[in-house]
């Protein structure tokens, strides 16, 4: 059985495990190593079962902890060539510590890893595919502006996506935001919709997707049950519970996983 872990989705820190608490992945390390352990530990899950820690991007709230929790679990950091760069260069990885340079397809814990291109602005981003030791599929994707060609193909024929849903167009248009920021959010560089997500989620589960996971919920912009109603009605012609199951990823794990 394959299992994901959302331990911190918001937009101020995020991080998800995959695998077991016998070893697995971690995606992204946007939180304080203090409370990454903490939120692995709620999960019954060691920092030394982490064996790769994959970043999508260089953002703080996606690698703020990365220096000092790559050193307490002992894992390697794996991230793409220019966003490899932005971590040393950022101070979010000492010059001694390991970094390897993700071209393509990884093998991690018994998992095969494929990062694939997102549209954010910041130097290089990714979202990742993972093909788990038990032939499912799932995929990690948040932190993108629109669904591209290419993200739409990497998530065909998962089993499970986690998909950013960031924002309410009304409440990102009449909330406390500055002008500048709410076009950035909402441009093709800054973050999905959950009208976008909505779109997704049905491309995806007309394609067999069965698990989506809501997640990148913007704490200012949107609304957990805004997002759900969103994706629902997208998915109008699908019975919830029977066609696919679907939740939205909390700002902090309370210890709950996912099985796919």
């Amino acid at each position: 059985m394959s299992r994901i872990y959302p331990l911190f989705s918001s937009s101020s820190g995020n991080a998800a495990f995959i695998g077991s608490p016998s070893g697995g992945i971690l995606i992204d390390c946007g939180v304080s190593a203090r409370r990454l352990t903490q939120a692995l530990g709620r999960c019954g899950i060691a920092p030394e079962a982490v064996s790769g820690i994959f970043i999508t991007h260089d953002h703080s709230d996606h690698v703020s902890g990365l220096r000092v929790f790559a050193k307490k679990c002992g894992a390697p950091v794996y991230a793409q060539p220019v966003t490899r760069e932005c971590l040393f260069s950022g101070g979010y990885l000492e010059p001694e510590q390991e970094c390897r340079a993700l071209t393509g397809t990884a093998e991690c814990a018994g998992i095969r890893i494929t990062p694939f291109e997102t549209s954010h602005d910041t130097a290089q981003s990714c979202g990742y595919r993972m093909e788990m030791p038990d032939g499912r599929v799932c995929a990690v994707c948040t932190d993108l502006g629109y669904v591209s060609g290419t993200v739409s193909a990497a998530l065909q024929g998962c089993d499970l996506v986690l998909l950013e849903s960031n924002y309410d167009e009304k409440m990102l248009r009449t909330g406390p935001y500055p002008a500048p920021l709410k076009k950035r959010i909402a441009s093709d560089c800054g973050h999905l919709s959950n009208d976008a997500a909505a779109a997704a989620a049905q491309e995806l589960v007309a394609g067999g997707t069965t698990r989506l996971i809501l997640g990148h919920l913007s704490q200012h912009n949107n609304l957990p049950a805004l997002a759900e109603a969103a994706v629902e009605q997208g998915l109008s012609g699908y019975v919830r519970g029977r066609d696919y199951l679907l939740q939205t990823a909390a700002p902090e794990s309370d210890g709950r996983m996912v099985s796919f």
